[in-house]
């Protein structure tokens, strides 16, 4: 039920999308811009992208290390015979780990836990964008009928002085009266003003956001579908939020460093071979050499080095675990309280209809009183800003319901761009990945990762 509803949101989005260049902007508009204008999504990305390195440079400590030297060396002897020398010399040395008892393995397991981690963190950072790209969709509907609100407030505050001046021109009123209807224009005019310089930070606000000012706002869609029972919601968030999948695969790569640690005190065996010729300028005679060999080390004594690198490969691996803990435990907490606040928000809305119900009620009987001579100007101009602050008080509320509805999605680690199902390409994390997890060094092995840098634009 939960999915086959918000399936058709995203219909209707879809929908949407296909108007005319020119037509009002729609949420879903609104969705796509922010994902794709997105500075902060960008720098997670190339944050991303760094981590995938980190693979590339555990795969790299595998293989061969070759080096190539070129050095020229003089020197002067003067014990008994004096003595002068000028050698040029260039080598070629190569080295391998050939057993590290499964530390580069290891390293290698643990920087791919890290990666998938940041993917997750990438994914949470996708939700916020997108909560914001909701709330700043309803900041600025919620400030244009704000705006009109106010206008409309002082147009008819402008119609009551009117009224007022005539009714005291005829001395039906004092001119105490006139005062207190000018009071009000003048505050309606500034009720107006505040409500253009809100709307006009709130189209800023969607500026920074989505990447450009908004145009002419579609009516929100149809709320998202939602679980019948807050349980159903934490059982949600529990097993798809990016955060608490973030927190469990640093569990992951902080377990294998812990081993990583503990196998340090096994040493590694490494092989070497080298060749070289050495030439004696002055003397004009050359050798060659090559050499090659099996080495096995392993630490006797470091000072305690080695102890203490375990023991906080250890307390980091348990930080870990509690931070996997504490993740768990706040996006539940978070589930709970979007959960109220939807609630709350639902409630106001409700509240809020039944306000504008009877202050338009009171409104309409205290002018047509006024005209009848039962209720003073003030009466009149009370009663019409109770109603005002009714109908913006309703607005207020049902934008509430859109953002506490879409921050709820949030909160279950549902609102990203595929789970909205915006037809648009995403991101793909694996195409880098991919490109550069085997550490390509030539140019053939590079053309796929040459080919990623070049659709993301970062050749």
């Amino acid at each position: 039920m939960f999915r086959t509803t918000f399936a058709a949101f995203a219909i209707a989005c879809s929908t949407a999308l296909s108007g005319a260049p020119g037509a009002a902007q729609s949420l879903a508009d609104t969705f796509i811009n922010a994902y794709q204008n997105s500075d902060l999504l960008e720098q997670n990305r190339a944050v991303l992208r760094a981590a995938d390195e980190d693979v590339a440079q555990a795969v790299a400590s595998l293989r061969p290390v070759l080096n190539f030297v070129a050095q020229a060396r003089g020197q002067k002897q003067s014990a008994g015979l004096q003595r002068e020398s000028l050698t040029a010399s260039v080598n070629l040395s190569a080295e391998i780990t050939l057993i590290d008892f499964g530390r580069g393995a290891l390293a290698r397991q643990s920087a791919e836990a890290l990666v998938m981690g940041t993917r997750q963190a990438l994914l949470n950072v996708e939700q916020q964008v997108l909560l914001d790209a909701a709330r700043a969709f309803m900041d600025v509907r919620s400030g244009i009928e704000t705006v009109t609100l106010r206008q409309t407030t002082l147009r008819l505050t402008q119609q009551e002085l009117n009224a007022a001046r005539e009714r005291f021109e005829l001395g039906e009123i004092t001119r105490t009266d006139v005062s207190l209807a000018e009071a009000r224009l003048a505050a309606a005019r500034s009720q107006l003003a505040a409500a253009e310089g809100d709307l006009a930070i709130a189209r800023e606000e969607y500026k920074f956001v989505t990447g450009r000012h908004p145009g002419q706002l579609r009516q929100p869609p149809a709320l998202p579908g939602l679980p019948a029972n807050l349980q159903t919601a934490q059982d949600i968030a529990r097993n798809s939020h990016p955060v608490i999948k973030q927190a469990q695969f640093e569990v992951t790569a902080a377990e294998l460093n812990a081993e990583r640690a503990a196998a340090a005190r096994h040493g590694s065996v490494t092989a070497d071979a080298s060749i070289g010729v050495t030439t004696d300028l002055l003397n004009s005679g050359s050798t060659r050499s090559a050499s090659a060999g099996v080495r096995y080390a392993r630490p006797l004594y470091q000072g305690g080095a080695i102890s203490a690198q375990h023991r906080q490969a250890l307390a980091r691996r348990d930080a870990a675990r509690s931070g996997l803990h504490r993740s768990v435990a706040q996006v539940i907490q978070n589930v709970a309280v979007q959960w109220a606040s939807l609630d709350v928000a639902r409630a106001r809305i409700a509240a809020s209809q039944q306000q504008v119900r009877a202050a338009q009620s009171a409104f309409d009987g205290t002018r047509e009183e006024a005209r009848l001579g039962a209720r003073t100007t003030l009466d009149v101009l009370n009663a019409e800003n109770d109603l005002m602050d009714a109908r913006t008080a309703l607005l207020q509320s049902q934008a509430g319901v859109q953002v506490a509805s879409y921050g709820l999605m949030a909160a279950m680690g549902l609102l990203t761009v595929d789970h909205l199902r915006l037809g648009i390409p995403t991101y793909d994390p694996e195409a880098y990945f991919n490109a550069v997890r085997n550490a390509p060094v030539t140019s053939q092995q590079g053309e796929a990762l040459d080919r990623v840098l070049r659709a993301i634009g970062r050749e």
